[in-house]
């Protein structure tokens, strides 16, 4: 029968060594939530783009993204992305030829990412949750494009944090109907027959394939709100 060390084990040095570690790790942690609430409270109001850092320039979905991203900047809203390839730099780039902001919150990955330099803010971040907490913190909006396992990560990310009343709620659009059918299908005829999510879950987001329709879904939504009102929610959205 296996049982458990002497409490003495509990205090060895390399107990001390790991504990010392993490207690490092925090500060560094802390370090990098400051610099992005110093890097990001002015840009309001923004909206995060999301997608796959796979596809190619010559890709339509890079096109389109790079599309709605540049209508978004015309139309006063910073764009916040990864900042690496794909859609990322395609968002990127639409906002750094545009009006607004481009903001690529980067992230240190071993093999895939690098920056892109369509950035008039670019940050760097080392710890995946940190970065998480930027993209939503002073987002007005979530455009998800297609993309892997990371882009659904944030979309159930967001998703999760409207439903919990963790966040304000704000316009959360699927762009490509044809992409993301399976998941909302799923989403409809599995999970609330199932109970896990309630029907009116299904209204926190919407999908469209239309660049100005993006657009115009958000200015919808914030019909009769001021700039300043929205830039205020945008700076308090989050309880963290």
């Amino acid at each position: 029968m296996n049982q458990l060390p002497p409490n003495n084990a509990k205090k060895s040095p390399l107990r001390d060594q790991i504990l010392n570690r993490d207690s490092w790790k925090i500060f560094q942690i802390m370090a990098e939530f400051v610099e992005g609430f110093q890097q990001l409270v002015d840009i309001s109001p923004s909206v995060s783009i999301f997608g796959s850092a796979r596809f190619k320039p010559d890709h339509p979905y890079y096109e389109v993204s790079e599309h709605i991203s540049r209508l978004l900047s015309d139309s006063g809203f910073a764009v916040v992305s990864g900042g690496g390839p794909g859609v990322m730099e395609a968002a990127n780039k639409g906002a750094f030829a545009g009006k607004s902001p481009s903001v690529g919150l980067n992230i240190k990955l071993p093999h895939e990412q690098s920056g892109n330099p369509y950035q008039d803010i670019g940050i760097t971040f080392k710890y995946f949750f940190a970065r998480k907490v930027m993209f939503v913190k002073y987002a007005s909006a979530y455009v998800v494009m297609p993309g892997g396992f990371g882009t659904l990560d944030e979309t159930a990310e967001i998703l999760t944090l409207i439903q919990t009343g963790k966040t304000k709620k704000i316009p959360v659009i699927l762009f490509g109907s044809e992409f993301w059918k399976g998941l909302t299908d799923w989403f409809e005829n599995t999970l609330v027959p199932e109970g896990t999510i309630s029907p009116e879950d299904l209204n926190l987001y919407t999908v469209t394939d239309d660049p100005q329709a993006v657009v115009d879904a958000i200015f919808d939504f914030y019909e009769g709100v001021d700039l300043d009102s929205l830039i205020r929610q945008s700076q308090l959205s989050m309880d963290i």
